[in-house]
């Protein structure tokens, strides 16, 4: 993966998860914490879930610990306190992709997964994972808006292409 590219999907993500979260802040109250039938149980969980999960890959790239001893948190964040640590930390790979040279897309980095199995993956690799793993837990939101019922929010790649025009 290139620089480029990586720009372009750190973007994306921001924007994705911007339009997740707004979302779900304008639904009626109660609807992001109950409890639905899918694999985190609520909205804010697989959220917050996203959030963990980010937070341990930044450690990864960064090369210092996370901090992390699961990859899903026992108690959940309200929605309001959530939002924050999310943007920051798309803006933190943002402002990373911003930086990196494609050479260091390419760089292997050696990790420590939460099980204790060790790992080594690229640069460009480790941010692929984030977009498709964002994508794939992203969607088991949207899944839960129709228990709701309610309209899911459109987080696909060409929409954010189309929205974002030259500044994707």
């Amino acid at each position: 993966m290139n620089a480029s590219t990586a720009r372009m999907l750190t973007r994306y993500n921001a924007w994705a998860d911007r339009k997740i979260y707004d979302a779900v802040a304008a639904l009626p109250q109660g609807e992001a914490e109950k409890v639905r039938v899918s694999l985190d149980k609520s909205m804010i969980h697989t959220l917050h879930h996203i959030y963990i999960i980010d937070a341990i890959w930044q450690g990864h790239l960064e090369g210092r610990d996370h901090g992390f001893t699961s990859r899903r948190a026992a108690d959940n964040l309200q929605l309001s306190e959530l939002w924050p640590k999310q943007k920051q930390i798309d803006d933190w790979f943002v402002d990373w992709s911003d930086r990196v040279t494609d050479k260091e897309m390419n760089e292997e980095v050696q990790f420590t997964l939460i099980g204790g199995n060790k790992g080594v993956m690229k640069r460009g690799e480790i941010l692929l994972h984030l977009v498709v793993h964002k994508g794939y837990h992203r969607g088991f939101a949207c899944d839960m808006f129709y228990q709701v019922p309610s309209l899911t929010p459109q987080t696909d790649l060409p929409v954010y292409l189309r929205e974002a025009g030259a500044n994707a």
